[in-house]
Formats: C-alpha cells, sequence, structure tokens
C-alpha cells in the first residue's frame, strides 16, 4: 500500500464538510492476486435527498511535481485503472479524481485536458486544500 497523498487528510474533510460519510480509507480492490487502493470511498449521508446512497470512490492527487503533464499522465493512468476496476468489481461505485484548485485551473481548463477528460469521461472534485472545502464536481 502506497503512502497517503500529501492532500488526503484535506480532501477527506472537504468531503465530511460535503455531507459524505467515509466509508473505506483506503478503499481496497482485489483482482487476481494483485490489490489496489483507491485513496477513499464514501457514501452520500442521507439528508441531500438527490445524492442520498450515492457512492463514490476518490483518488487524491496533489499535482506537486516540477511537471504539470508528468503529473497529469500519473493522474489518467491511476483513474482509468482504477475505474476499470471498480466497474468489474464494485459497480455502482462512481470513480472520482479529487485535484486541487490550481491544477484544476492549470491543466485541466487547458485544451489538452479538456481533450482528455472529454475522451476518457473523467470525474472531478475540485478542492481547495488550504479551506479544506470542495470548489466543484465535474461529472
Amino acid at each position: 500500500m502506497s503512502a497517503k497523498n500529501v492532500y488526503h487528510d484535506a480532501v477527506v474533510d472537504a468531503l465530511k464538510a460535503d455531507g459524505w460519510t467515509i466509508t473505506a480509507d483506503p478503499h481496497r480492490l482485489t483482482v487476481g492476486r494483485r490489490r489496489l487502493y483507491v485513496d477513499l470511498a464514501g457514501e452520500r449521508a442521507a439528508v441531500a435527498a438527490e445524492r442520498a446512497g450515492e457512492r463514490i470512490a476518490v483518488e487524491v492527487q496533489s499535482f506537486l511535481s516540477n511537471s504539470r503533464i508528468d503529473d497529469f499522465h500519473r493522474a489518467v493512468g491511476q483513474y482509468v485503472v482504477y475505474r476499470a476496476v471498480l466497474r468489474a468489481e464494485d459497480p455502482g461505485r462512481s470513480l472520482y479524481l479529487a485535484v486541487p484548485t490550481a491544477a484544476f485551473e492549470s491543466i485541466f481548463c487547458e485544451r489538452l485536458g479538456r481533450i482528455v477528460s472529454d475522451d476518457i469521461g473523467l470525474k472531478v472534485v475540485v478542492f481547495r486544500p488550504k479551506q479544506r472545502r470542495i470548489t466543484q464536481w465535474i461529472s
């Protein structure tokens, strides 16, 4: 199991503030002899009727290296693998990629980010790390 992302706790707090209950930290997936760990799993509290009972998994990415494009490649690759496994092993749970606002406003809002996001149906939750708040859900 890999180490927690630098923004892991900020995303946990942001999800809780947004009405989610964290049900796994991390969310373990087993495929044959392989074990994968999506950072978080959660369920929507029954208070918000329009999303009550929704189940999610969230992969947290920091985008703190010197290359946004390398971070983007890594994040998209993880997302595609985890989504495929979730569809096979935990259907009904939607995968989201959690990215800080600064990363979203750069690579994800550029033409490259939009092309890739649209092509693979990337779901993103944008958060402000210092405030520990979610600013956008993009499905």
